[in-house]
């Protein structure tokens, strides 16, 4: 499947493997670790990106494509990850250690802007917020509770039920295909959100999980 709202620069490239091994995704946390420390760098590269970004746009109206194509890369890179980990678990297939298109059931597009607005660079943040809350929801940061002053936060609705597909799968050898389509449309409007709060496009993403 690959959702795409018309119109809308972001989209999402996500293939169902028929079926994931039942058991592979119990030991995926630790396969992950080498993709999980790298992509801590590379946000935090791409939160540099898309300072210098934001005055190139303020002073040029254009995102520099370089630093475009990277960050585009880094939300690609963590996709990937998240569909094959539990984000979505809907591959055995391991992830490649790259920034651009490859052969692999989960990829990300977004469309380069030729001009963006100098004035949204401002606010963005601003209007981001109430797609920030729902996303917060989907992906985590949301539910939690405080006891004797610990703080536990829980996993956002997208990994709770890529959980439950899992356990699923390892007792059916099936992944339910209602959780995947549902897990995709919740990371897939996550990363519509990105997009617009990182500056990459001025188009208002859509409220929806699908087309």
């Amino acid at each position: 499947m690959a959702q795409a709202v018309a119109g809308y620069p972001v989209t999402l490239k996500a293939e169902l493997t028929s079926p994931p091994g039942r058991w592979l995704w119990l030991v995926k946390w630790l396969l992950g670790i080498p993709h999980f420390i790298i992509l801590a760098f590379l946000w935090l590269a791409a939160f540099v990106v898309t300072v210098v970004a934001f005055f190139a746009i303020l002073f040029t109206g254009k995102y520099p494509k370089g630093l475009f194509d990277f960050n585009v890369g880094v939300m690609r890179w963590t996709w990937r990850v998240e569909f094959w980990s539990y984000g979505v678990l809907a591959t055995d297939k391991y992830p490649p250690f790259s920034l651009w298109p490859a052969d692999y059931p989960a990829d990300i597009q977004v469309e380069y802007p030729e001009k963006l607005s100098r004035g949204l660079i401002f606010v963005k943040w601003l209007l981001a917020m109430p797609h920030g809350i729902i996303v917060s929801i989907f992906t985590g940061g949301f539910f939690g509770w405080q006891w004797n002053n610990l703080k536990v936060k829980l996993p956002g609705l997208a990994y709770i039920l890529a959980l439950f597909a899992g356990i699923y799968l390892l007792f059916t050898g099936k992944y339910p295909e209602e959780i995947f389509k549902l897990t995709v449309g919740m990371h897939w409007w996550g990363y519509r959100v990105s997009a617009y709060a990182g500056l990459m496009t001025d188009k208002y993403p859509p409220f929806r999980l699908w087309d």
